[in-house]
């Protein structure tokens, strides 16, 4: 088994990538808000939210290793037409959906760290700057260039949320209990919503559909690489938790984070305000740097999506009507991954002229269904002995892939009906 050298990675490079795109700024104001208004008894919700990602995760990594072929391409050419139609709509909806989500987070860090003057025009300017500078990285630099990009965001985000975290210096034995012993402040129908959101707000949804496309960079393409591939996730999603959890405890230590308001990009601000007070003589500088960690985080989300997403288009297209066993390589130089790598660093941007409010139930709706659908995806491919052998699933991955289904579909009900 070869692999090259991915700078200071070598097992654990794609991993962190999944980490990086998948913790955005849902991930950040859900938790404050839920340690907020929880505490950290709900610490427990992160790891639960986490291990289902990696099972999906690990599902279609250990697929693609067998057969060769990703998710898309095994799904797709065994459905017909109008199914690859209808994922095609589901994935430009996201696209624009998340694509405006981030540029809007990105221009409200931005304002915050340096703001020019009108803070609406402010947050236009840094999300289309932002937009720029990504679509440059991935245009010109390629992936190597991508991979060490992410890697220096990863570390900023990663080290200033836990170093915060741990500055606020919470009851260290609640930290474990939370962790440990799955309970409620005041087991009412609140809590279970906070609860429901903390899980389903770990990590990523469709991005969790690129990570095969990164071991393709990688040159991992057989079961020898499946238990590297299953160290690789763990990591990357251990890293998600982490952030997760130190997110939880931030918000657990501020002062009336309940009466905050509503979760959303723009709040970071809040959580920032609230942070300077609970850290005395060093809080205007912790102020600062919580910016930079939460820039380098919606940063890192949107590169990762503007660099992975093309992939997604670019096969589905290429599977449109009969499979055709030349189609074109999907690569960063394929003019579908080109075209679409335009549009989602452009046409997303209308979402910073408007009140992106409105349009962010659907956006979680949207979201939330790509998990229960991936999984029951997994669990028809992954159950075929005829197609995956002894590397097919066990009984412990189809226990956790119904309970995916089962938990995110509830998930996408509450975010549309709560």
């Amino acid at each position: 088994m070869k692999s090259r050298r991915i700078g200071i990675f070598t097992i654990i490079g794609p991993g962190i990538l999944v980490a990086a795109t998948g913790v955005g700024a849902g991930d950040l104001a859900t938790g404050a808000f839920a340690g907020g208004h929880l505490g950290v008894t709900v610490l427990w919700a992160v790891l639960i939210g986490a291990g289902l990602k990696y099972t999906i995760n690990e599902g279609l990594t250990r697929w693609q290793l067998v057969t060769g072929d990703t998710l898309i391409e095994g799904a797709m050419t065994r459905c017909g037409t109008v199914v690859k139609s209808c994922f095609l709509l589901y994935l430009l909806i996201w696209s624009c959906f998340v694509g405006a989500a981030l540029m809007s987070a990105c221009g409200v860090a931005g304002q915050a760290i340096l703001p020019l003057g009108d803070p609406t025009r402010d947050k236009i300017i840094y999300g289309l700057l932002n937009s720029f500078v990504a679509l440059i990285l991935v245009k010109l630099g390629g992936y190597k260039v991508f991979e060490k990009v992410m890697a220096v965001c990863i570390g900023a985000m990663f080290l200033i949320v836990i170093a915060t975290a741990i500055a606020l210096q919470p009851a260290w034995d609640e930290v474990v209990r939370g962790l440990l012993i799955p309970s409620f402040t005041r087991g009412d129908a609140e809590d279970l919503q906070w609860m429901i959101a903390l899980i389903g707000g770990v990590g990523g949804t469709v991005t969790v559909l690129c990570y095969g496309y990164w071991i393709r960079e990688e040159g991992r393409q057989s079961t020898d690489w499946i238990v590297p591939c299953r160290i690789d996730l763990a990591v990357g999603y251990a890293m998600t938790a982490l952030f997760g959890i130190a997110m939880v405890i931030i918000g657990s230590q501020l002062a009336d984070m309940e009466n905050a308001g509503k979760p959303n990009a723009n709040l970071i601000v809040t959580i920032a305000d609230r942070l300077e007070p609970a850290l005395g003589a060093a809080g205007p500088m912790a102020r600062q740097a919580f910016f930079v960690g939460a820039w380098a985080a919606f940063f890192s989300s949107l590169l990762g999506v503007w660099q992975s997403v093309p992939y997604l288009f670019a096969d589905v297209c290429s599977l449109m009507g009969k499979h055709n066993a030349e189609r074109p390589v999907i690569n960063e130089k394929s003019k579908m991954y080109q075209w679409f790598l335009y549009g989602i660093a452009t046409v997303p941007a209308m979402g910073l002229f408007v009140d992106f409010k409105q349009v962010q139930k659907l956006y979680a709706f949207i979201g939330a269904l790509c998990i229960p659908m991936l999984a029951i995806v997994l669990l028809w491919l992954n159950g075929s002995e005829r197609r995956l052998g002894v590397y097919r699933n066990s009984w412990r991955s189809v226990i956790l892939l119904v309970a995916a289904v089962v938990f995110f579909a509830i998930f996408g009900s509450l975010s549309v009906f709560k």
